[in-house]
């Protein structure tokens, strides 16, 4: 009898997790199908040229995602590029320097950065973030890299560069918490072995903690850039909201959330609506390729 109930509580326990396993799977396929159908005329009308084509006139019903694709990934880029030593930095001085006790505290402050609503980040970015990059960073950067086309142009407080650094914020608690979690896994054995070997602490870091980490940091950078990709509010608030391309981060432009947000209520036109969501399911594709893309990194270090 025990042996039997045991059979049917580990079959039971089976089928319950398959059943959740597939739901989920139908429910991602069922996003998808959604989504196809309803880009399809868009899909038809346009085809792949609706990815190259700049224009975005909803008046004229003439849509191109180029602006919107170069819009999400320069400013998820940019934000990453930021946020990633950052966050490092913050998750090593938590686990290497902090006594455990204050260390608790300041990871938990951290994280808790990621709870705050996205709505607040756009009006904290909106009244101090921007006039701070318009009235003091903007003028830094053009006065010693203002050779360089990124930094070139008129400043106006709102544009790339301002959506880059709340992103850069937004991402940051979740970058460092994965960061912290994998540099606490390191056996204590391993430090104290490069210490015996004559390494200094900054040595014993490289060596004994990064080195081994960077499948896991990969891991934890693109978790952030998923982040970064659909982040809507914030992003929409403070990027100018213009369907443009340009080599300066201090100009205004649009991403692939940003204009759904802004237009989808508005959408008069079947085409209109359809082309936001093709915008939707580019948006979609770029993510699931991006974490494709990671998860590649991550088997190849693993490997290694």
């Amino acid at each position: 009898m025990i042996k039997l109930k045991s059979k049917t509580q580990d079959a039971l326990l089976f089928y319950v997790l398959r059943t959740i396993s597939l739901v989920v799977i139908a429910l991602l396929l069922g996003i998808i199908f959604v989504l196809i159908q309803a880009a399809w005329p868009a899909i038809k009308a346009g085809g792949l040229t609706f990815l190259f084509s700049k224009e975005w006139n909803p008046v004229e019903d003439r849509y191109g995602a180029l602006p919107f694709i170069f819009g999400t990934l320069v400013t998820s880029l940019v934000a990453l590029l930021i946020a990633t030593p950052v966050s490092v930095l913050i998750a090593l001085f938590i686990t290497e320097y902090l006594p455990k006790s204050i260390s608790r505290i300041v990871a938990l402050l951290v994280e808790m950065v990621a709870a705050i609503p996205s709505i607040v980040f756009g009006l904290w970015g909106v009244f101090y973030l921007a006039p701070f990059v318009k009235k003091v960073l903007a003028p830094l950067l053009k006065t010693h890299l203002g050779f360089l086309p990124l930094f070139q142009g008129p400043s106006f407080g709102i544009g790339i560069l301002t959506a880059a650094l709340i992103l850069s914020i937004m991402i940051v608690p979740t970058i460092s918490s994965i960061c912290r979690s994998i540099f606490e896994l390191v056996p204590a054995h391993q430090k104290e072995a490069s210490y015996a070997l004559g390494s200094t602490k900054y040595e014993m870091i490289k060596l004994a903690i990064l080195s081994p980490s960077v499948s896991g940091i990969s891991s934890a950078v693109v978790l952030g850039l998923g982040r970064a990709l659909g982040e809507t509010m914030a992003v929409t608030m403070l990027i100018g909201n213009s369907p443009v391309i340009s080599s300066s981060l201090f100009s205004p432009a649009a991403t692939m959330a940003s204009v759904m947000a802004n237009e989808y209520a508005d959408a008069n036109t079947p085409l209109h609506i359809s082309s936001l969501c093709y915008l939707a399911l580019l948006l979609f594709l770029i993510t699931f390729l991006s974490n494709l893309f990671a998860r590649t990194i991550v088997k190849s270090f693993s490997k290694g």
